[in-house]
């Protein structure tokens, strides 16, 4: 079976400003260089164009003031959504409603076998999205929402998330900090930068005491200590858990190039990582995976 890369021209419409970091042309790029590379000709890879628009699907994460809020701010013409740097243009809502739709279609199709596993090419990010509230470019989010549908519609009882973005995912730790069905592990740099969350401390609460992992890492951490860390930490963790289905939360600023993100990994390194993930749905979950692109 092949690997699905969910994409819509329709991702391009969320324009946050022309300066502003997560541009639709970093999306840009990234398809321009995917059929490029002729993988979309080959027999791993098919390109699926997700249709699905739902705000049922965003109502299950998220409070439905809040999402009506983002409507109606997207219908007025745009503009900020939260104290800091998320901005909404006209098409905003439907293109955050429809990356929320592709996340769920992708695990349908993993959990349906229309694909071995599947990578969502989407914008905006998510993982710093809750329940009702904006926050680090991000409006609803896309693996949360994704990981609520295998709850509640599909009937699944232990998913594990790992969140490879260099800024931790507040929203996703928040969402789920409560409930032991959600195995959320995060690899971020010093949480005293940007979102504020994510220390080794902050393990859950209640039912979801322990199903939370943070793992800050230092700047200019790099590719050894980054694998070593999913090798030693993450991989006996996710062994022990035994998830039935993994989502991995993909943000591309841990390479050393990017202008925001400090952890330093080489495109090697990213690939590895992705990988290493990738093993852990192999052995534990039949290979039930999902990836879901965060910061580009």
């Amino acid at each position: 079976m092949k690997t699905a890369i969910l994409y819509t021209p329709l991702f391009l419409e969320h324009r946050p400003g022309r300066r502003h970091p997560e541009s639709p042309k970093r999306l840009e790029a990234i398809m321009a260089y995917v059929r490029r590379s002729g993988i979309l000709n080959s027999e791993k890879c098919v390109l699926v164009e997700p249709k699905r628009q739902s705000l049922e699907d965003v109502l299950l994460v998220h409070d439905e003031e809040y999402a009506r809020f983002i409507e109606r701010r997207c219908r007025m013409g745009g503009g900020p959504v939260d104290m800091g740097d998320t901005f909404v243009s006209p098409r905003s809502f439907d293109v955050a409603v429809r990356a929320v739709g592709a996340s769920i279609t992708a695990v349908d199709m993993v959990l349906e076998g229309s694909c071995r596993n599947a990578f969502v090419l989407c914008r905006p990010p998510g993982h710093h999205a809750g329940v009702d509230y904006a926050c680090g470019f991000c409006l609803f989010n896309n693996v949360a929402s994704a990981t609520m549908h295998l709850l509640r519609r599909r009937g699944l009882r232990r998913v594990l998330i790992v969140d490879l973005d260099a800024h931790h995912g507040n929203g996703t730790q928040e969402i789920f900090y409560r409930t032991g069905d959600v195995l959320y592990v995060s690899l971020h740099q010093n949480p005293q930068t940007f979102p504020g969350a994510g220390f080794s401390w902050q393990v859950g609460e209640g039912d979801g005491e322990g199903y939370t992992v943070n793992i800050p890492l230092p700047q200019s951490t790099g590719d050894t200590v980054y694998l070593t860390a999913l090798d030693w930490i993450v991989e006996p963790i996710a062994e022990q858990y035994r998830p039935e289905f993994i989502l991995a939360s993909v943000g591309l600023d841990i390479h050393h190039k990017d202008p925001i993100g400090r952890l330093g990994l080489t495109t090697w390194g990213q690939l590895a990582a992705i990988k290493k993930v990738l093993r852990l749905a192999e052995e534990l979950c039949s290979g039930r995976f999902v990836a879901v692109l965060g910061r580009i």
